[in-house]
């Protein structure tokens, strides 16, 4: 066994269980072996292999990335910043993310970029909900991280002929053969040898999968322990859509089928029955959130660009409920995502003390851990995974150094994240990844996005060209 000691760091992130809070340790060290935490606090006297200097820094529990895409979105930069469907609300899942997808030959780059960004910015765990592909474990498990596979499924897809109507083409048959797929999936995945992956049960929305399938899903995942997430209230149409179907708001609905609990996963969770847009003659959603333990996965950035946002962080933790954070789309970094969630909470409840960044850090370590039936992540405590962020607390953006978990999410963002370990493995040092090739996945990608373009006017409803979709920021000369 082979022992890991990072001492005299400035500040340690630990993890106090009386208290069950993350508190700041001055001038403290941490040992680790076999990807185990050994030793958190002063003075640490046993052996020691490996000592890394840790002055000057701040060693902080990996993030935990509770819903990203990262087979599909980052081939979106430079074509979905901007757009929001009129006639859907500003959402644009129905109109635009059909027909902006990758080729099955870049799906390995988007996910290679996607992952880089997320370890260069503290992401030690991620759920990856992404349709299956071929080489998806081995890429994952290659990329050095911990990584909940999440292969959605579902009973229909969505489309539209007219860009303000959602029209649903059904087939239970394939729901329930891609379920089967998705369980022999995360089979594999619990099975594979890097001891890295996990798995969750993921019917894709709640719009686009049977009764019969939704409640399938959920007793297989009781039955199997594992975690079960669904994108539900994530838009106005879907609202709708549901309340037309069944009488109740998304939320209600799943309630009603007994499928929120304290392993369940609400993607997004935006329109309650008490949000602005979404006006209905209840006023529950919120409190059925916290009764039944449900977490909700906050992701600002792709709602904030349509003019939508939750109603707010600060709101939902204080009624009880369990909050965890995910990126969803581009860029893949997680502290922009958390300085992002805390300014919108505060705008949304014309509050600056809604939400602080101790909380929304415990929500994206602690939070994230719960709602992934995980106690042994997001947190640095003996007998934890040896899942940590080394964040250099001299560069400028980090100076003053009063708070430096504060510097860090609103001031110097993933330019302070200098070493990464995930299972005690070195996966990012001196700010360099040493498990991909960043830049050639992110060339690649480059190339593959003028096919997709190209092919826009094959798969949207009017035959529009990209340029009439997503105008470009200026005008060529």
């Amino acid at each position: 066994m082979t022992t890991t000691v990072i001492r005299n760091a400035d500040f340690v992130v630990a993890w106090d269980a009386a208290a069950r809070e993350h508190v700041y340790l001055r001038d403290a060290d941490l040992a680790f072996a076999d990807g185990v935490i050994q030793h958190v606090g002063p003075a640490y006297a046993g052996p020691a292999d490996r000592v890394i200097d840790g002055r000057g820094f701040m060693v902080m529990p990996g993030l935990v990335n509770i819903h990203s895409h990262p087979s599909s979105e980052p081939m979106n930069k430079g074509l979905t910043d901007e757009v929001g469907s009129p006639g859907f609300y500003n959402s644009s899942l129905y109109e635009y993310l059909p027909i902006f997808r990758p080729e099955p030959g870049v799906i390995d780059d988007c996910v290679r970029v996607a992952l880089s960004e997320l370890l260069l910015s503290g992401v030690t765990t991620v759920a990856d909900l992404s349709m299956a592909h071929p080489g998806w474990l081995d890429l994952l498990a290659d990329s050095g991280m911990r990584v909940c596979v999440a292969p959605m499924f579902r009973s229909a897809r969505w489309f539209t002929r007219n860009g303000h109507v959602v029209e649903y083409e059904w087939s239970p048959e394939a729901g329930e053969k891609a379920m089967a797929e998705a369980f022999a999936i995360i089979e594999r995945a619990e099975q594979h040898p890097s001891g890295r992956l996990f798995g969750m049960v993921v019917p894709a929305q709640i719009d686009t999968c049977t009764e019969g399938l939704l409640r399938e899903s959920f007793q297989e995942s009781k039955a199997r322990g594992l975690s079960w997430q669904i994108h539900a209230a994530q838009s106005v149409s879907e609202f709708h859509e549901i309340t037309r179907r069944h009488g109740f708001t998304p939320i209600g609905w799943l309630d009603h089928l007994g499928l929120l609990s304290d392993r369940s996963i609400i993607g997004h969770g935006i329109f309650l029955d008490d949000h602005p847009s979404t006006p209905w003659h209840t006023r529950r959603d919120l409190a059925l959130l916290a009764e039944t333990g449900t977490t909700v996965a906050h992701c600002p950035t792709v709602f904030a660009r349509r003019g939508i946002t939750l109603k707010d962080v600060g709101r939902y933790r204080r009624a009880g409920v369990n909050m965890g954070v995910g990126t969803d789309t581009f860029p893949h970094n997680m502290i922009d995502e958390m300085r992002l969630a805390i300014y919108l909470a505060r705008t949304q409840a014309d509050n600056p003390r809604t939400l602080n960044a101790g909380e929304l850090f415990t929500a994206a370590t602690i939070g994230g851990a719960r709602a992934l039936g995980r106690d042994d992540i997001g947190r640095l405590a003996p007998f934890c995974r040896a899942d940590m962020v080394m964040v250099d607390t001299t560069i400028p953006r980090m100076r003053p150094g009063r708070d430096p978990l504060r510097s860090l999410i609103y001031s110097a963002g993933d330019r302070a994240v200098h070493t990464v370990f995930v299972d005690g493995h070195m996966v990012v040092q001196d700010g360099r990844l040493l498990t991909m090739d960043y830049a050639a996945a992110a060339d690649a990608l480059h190339e593959a996005q003028a096919r997709v373009m190209a092919n826009v006017p094959n798969l949207d409803w009017d035959h529009r060209h990209v340029d009439q979709l997503s105008p470009p920021s200026l005008r060529t000369a």
